[in-house]
């Protein structure tokens, strides 16, 4: 029997104990930003990836590093440029000539938690290479497969893609993001803080101790697994994902993909908040995150003021939403 199988599954109480604690130590150093932070968590929680898109400076890359160090994980960093190869990441076949032979090298895709730092800077060759990795847990060099360590996530930070010397993410690669997460400017309050926190750190580098470990997180992934969802909900994601495909502003809607991206990232929400059940709630403060960037607008549209945000809001707004557990409805 495998040391995974072994290990008990924590309660629920326990699994949201650690989320905040793990939630109040990156707020140690990714000041004001809990439910952004939030987000992130749930989705690793679910077991996906994250792409954090804002303009530089926001805290991407400081909130992925204190993620890989809250939770214990083995963390590499690729820094994405426009020369990057595909090679660079999952590793190639080089000649040891100490043996004569050749011998596979892996690449910064083996770890625990991947900073895929600025991604749309390299072109679509590039990005692409990730494809497999996110969805297979795998890389494929030269014909050969190599599996991937779990847990095994990608936090990928971008610029907007006004930005110069971007390229727009490939459709396909996008879907594999169970979130599109931005921070957004702090308040001149929060501002102030990074401020004196730096003053009173003395030096520019910080470490935050590690609350859990890989295998830590992966039975809190299980247990997470382990929270049931009631079908009104499941159907309410349903509902959601579908709408967008029928709204007039939509070219392309959310996939399948989006309505089960809901439902679990939902379920790592609610149990984040410290509930053993998946409100309405959940849902909805999951959605944009979720749903926004599965969404490709009309091309008429483009000089608008529409884009997936403004329709999820729109379906939030119209699909009947259903009654609350203990029957209240939201």
């Amino acid at each position: 029997m495998s040391t995974e199988a072994a290990e008990p599954t924590p309660d629920l109480a326990e699994v949201s104990r650690v989320a905040g604690a793990v939630l109040d130590g990156v707020e140690q150093a990714v000041v004001g930003k809990r439910e952004a932070l939030t987000l992130v968590l749930s989705a690793v929680l679910a077991g996906g990836h994250v792409l954090l898109e804002d303009f530089p400076g926001l805290g991407k890359t400081l909130a992925a590093r204190s993620f890989a160090q809250t939770l214990g994980l083995d963390f590499t960093r690729a820094q994405f440029t426009p020369d990057l190869l595909p090679a660079d990441l999952t590793g190639a076949f080089v000649y040891d000539q100490r043996n004569g032979e050749f011998v596979f090298r892996r690449g910064p895709l083996f770890t625990g938690l991947l900073l895929a730092d600025e991604i749309n800077r390299t072109p679509p060759k590039t990005q692409s290479a990730l494809l497999e990795a996110m969805q297979e847990h795998q890389v494929t060099v030269e014909g050969q497969t190599f599996a991937l360590p779990r847990p095994f996530h990608v936090l990928a930070t971008a610029n907007p893609v006004e930005y110069e010397g971007t390229y727009p993410l490939p459709e396909a690669q996008l879907d594999r993001f169970l979130m599109r997460v931005s921070f957004g400017y702090p308040t001149a309050e929060e501002e102030w803080d990074v401020l004196r926190r730096r003053i009173a750190r003395r030096t520019e580098d910080q470490h935050l101790p590690a609350l859990t470990d890989a295998a830590g997180l992966l039975t809190l992934q299980r247990a997470v697994e382990t929270v049931p969802v009631e079908d009104e909900i499941s159907r309410y994601c349903v509902e959601l994902a579908s709408a967008t495909r029928r709204h007039r502003s939509v070219q392309v809607g959310s996939s399948p993909r989006g309505s089960l991206a809901l439902m679990i990232t939902a379920r790592a929400y609610a149990v984040v908040q410290g509930r053993d059940y998946v409100a309405p709630e959940d849902v909805k403060a999951v959605a944009h995150a979720v749903l926004d960037h599965r969404i490709s607008i009309k091309p008429e549209l483009w000089m608008s003021d529409t884009g997936g945000a403004t329709v999820v809001e729109s379906v939030l707004a119209e699909v009947p939403v259903p009654a609350a557990r203990g029957g209240a409805a939201s």
